[in-house]
């Protein structure tokens, strides 16, 4: 495994790895390098959506030159922001959300009104507007954002509001208990006495009762969002 301080060749192709999504840890593979460094080499020169491999190259020569003194022994470094995001991105991703979804749905979460066009988005994560339009749908159809149309500009706005925390737990409920009914009809379909539609009832029930249990409490807490 190489040793010392990054290349220019290697900062290029780690900002070549944010753009085309590839985590820190798929960054560091192709450079052959600790994911550690790539994490540190991100977070202190921008995070994944300010990374300019020129400008780190630069800062990383000036810090050289003028020393870098040693964290305080006295308490923790504050995380940066960039590591911050990438952690988050990688829990989503996780859980099943496209790595590029993820991103768009951050960026949203961390904007100062909740509010971001599509045009801003392409700028900020520096990407096609191609991949913006995927991910806003598939936010917008599952209720992590709203979209609202400008009329004086002819644009879209895409919005996440405290309401949307509801909207996409909702969603996501009503998705699984039509699954669960649908199980449940399968099981009469081949027969409550057989294996299989005894399997498929069974689950069935349970997933339709925990739907249900979530629509339930999600009513019954929404006030929180609007803190109530």
């Amino acid at each position: 495994m190489p040793g010392g301080r990054l290349t220019q060749q290697e900062r290029h192709r780690i900002a070549a790895g944010l753009t085309d999504g590839l985590s820190y840890a798929e960054i560091a593979r192709r450079l052959d390098r600790p994911t550690s460094t790539i994490t540190r080499e991100v977070g202190r020169n921008g995070g994944p959506g300010g990374y300019r491999p020129q400008q780190a190259h630069e800062a990383t020569a000036r810090r050289a030159r003028r020393g870098t003194p040693a964290p305080s022994r006295a308490g923790k470094r504050k995380p940066q922001i960039g590591t911050m995001e990438e952690e988050i991105i990688e829990m989503a991703v996780r859980t099943g959300l496209p790595r590029m979804t993820a991103r768009v749905h951050l960026d949203l979460l961390l904007s100062e009104d909740g509010r971001r066009t599509a045009a801003e988005l392409t700028r900020r994560l520096k990407v096609s507007p191609a991949s913006v339009s995927v991910s806003v749908n598939y936010l917008v159809q599952h209720g992590y954002v709203r979209r609202e149309r400008d009329p004086q500009r002819r644009r879209d706005i895409y919005v996440v509001d405290d309401d949307a925390w509801y909207h996409s737990i909702v969603i996501g409920s009503r998705q699984t208990l039509e699954s669960a009914r649908l199980a449940i009809a399968a099981a009469e379909t081949m027969g409550p006495g057989s294996p299989v539609g005894q399997r498929l009832a069974r689950a069935g029930a349970f997933l339709e009762r925990v739907s249900l249990d979530v629509l339930e409490s999600a009513d019954r807490r929404r006030a929180l969002l609007a803190g109530g």
